[in-house]
């Protein structure tokens, strides 16, 4: 089978990881003809190694460092718009989002983090696949406050909160019914070993170096579920498959490299935008199944607070911003550029770091402008008949 699908991982280490994936697949009968796998990292990085990876395990792929990445830009013409990918930030892999977008032949989308390994008893490519393809009943949620904790299932057990969870929600009344979905556009596994907490969860929990002590387990997950329509979730890209159709309203957000060092908030942010355009056009976000081991590298848990903290109170209110916005919307590039204009003409000075909005909006407009580039570069031009 030719290449349908993209894995892209960032990565600047643990890129090995990627080799269990692989015997994953081979464990399970899923076919590894169907991936490219690319590896986006930075010139300091052992790409060679990272390359030679890829041969040994008969796997296609490539690899992306800064200058690769520049080069690209310049081979597509779309120099301009090089800006749009934050240097050394997580957020890179927005890069595999237009690499994707430039090569039709990708029909899927995997983002996979270099800190996690697959799950022994999941066939992960192939549980993602039957989540994208799912059509029938599944477990709905909701609460009073509009947001769906992920880690819902366990909660009273546990009482976390994952990475991105507005502090303002908590504290919500949850409730679960059964709907029908018939078009799902993402599948989102979730994680045991290291929950994905933010910094202040995490020193409640009373550990120093990023990781908690409270731990997550296959117990804690009791099947898939869909946040309901109007009510927003995290989402966190460690674990992640998606239809190409999404990528105009999918964008990776330009975190860390900015002049308000705002960090932390490329996925949950992307994961906000892409709940609504959801919504408005019908569709669903299955998360749940595949489960992904967490192992999350020891860092200094002040570092992550730093990296969060200037976004913190913008967090509490981007979801209110674009929620109000987009209604009639009939495409992902319509919606998304509903919540760019939002988000680039208004004026949020009542907030800390406000202008960051602004900018996030003016980077979301050049998304869809370089996007809309690389289509046409890529669409034959219509000749007029003799």
């Amino acid at each position: 089978m030719a290449a349908d699908t993209c894995v892209i991982v960032p990565t600047i280490r643990e890129f090995d990881c990627m080799r269990a994936y692989f015997e994953n697949a081979r464990e399970h009968g899923f076919d590894l003809d169907r991936l490219h796998v690319l590896l986006v990292t930075e010139d300091f990085c052992e790409a060679d190694e990272m390359r030679a990876m890829l041969r040994e395990e008969g796997v296609s792929g490539d690899v992306f460092d800064g200058t690769r990445r520049r080069e690209w830009f310049a081979d597509h013409g779309v120099e301009e718009y090089a800006h749009l990918i934050p240097a050394a930030s997580h957020a890179e892999t927005s890069f595999g989002l237009l690499y994707m977008w430039a090569d039709e032949r990708f029909d899927y989308g995997f983002f996979i983090d270099d800190d996690t390994l697959p799950h022994p008893d999941f066939d992960f490519f192939g549980t993602h696949f039957e989540n994208l393809a799912h059509e029938g009943p599944i477990e709905s949620v909701r609460s009073d406050e509009r947001w769906v904790n992920v880690l819902y299932q366990n909660a009273d057990e546990h009482g976390l909160y994952p990475r991105g969870y507005p502090y303002s929600a908590m504290d919500e009344a949850v409730e679960t019914a059964t709907t029908v979905v018939d078009d799902v556009i993402a599948s989102q596994g979730l994680w045991t070993n290291v929950p994905d907490l933010d910094a202040v969860r995490i020193l409640t929990d009373g550990d120093l170096r990023g990781q908690a002590r409270t731990r997550t387990a296959a117990d804690d997950y009791a099947g898939n579920f869909v946040a309901e329509r109007g009510h927003y979730l995290t989402v966190c890209s460690m674990n992640l498959a998606f239809k190409r159709e999404v990528i105009p309203a999918f964008y990776q957000l330009p975190m860390d490299d900015n002049e308000w060092s705002v960090g932390r908030f490329d996925d949950i942010w992307s994961g906000v935008f892409l709940k609504r355009a959801a919504d408005l056009l019908g569709k669903d976000i299955v998360n749940g199944y595949p489960l992904c081991e967490h192992n999350k590298a020891p860092r200094s848990t002040f570092d992550d607070l730093n990296n969060e903290v200037p976004g913190l109170e913008l967090n509490e209110h981007l979801w209110e911003v674009v929620d109000g916005v987009g209604d009639g919307a009939d495409s992902y590039a319509e919606a998304f550029g509903a919540m760019a204009d939002a988000l680039a003409e208004g004026d949020w000075s009542a907030y800390g770091n406000g202008a960051f909005f602004n900018y996030v909006g003016e980077h979301m407009r050049d998304w869809l402008d370089c996007l809309d580039r690389l289509a046409t570069a890529r669409t034959p031009p219509v000749t007029a008949d003799d």
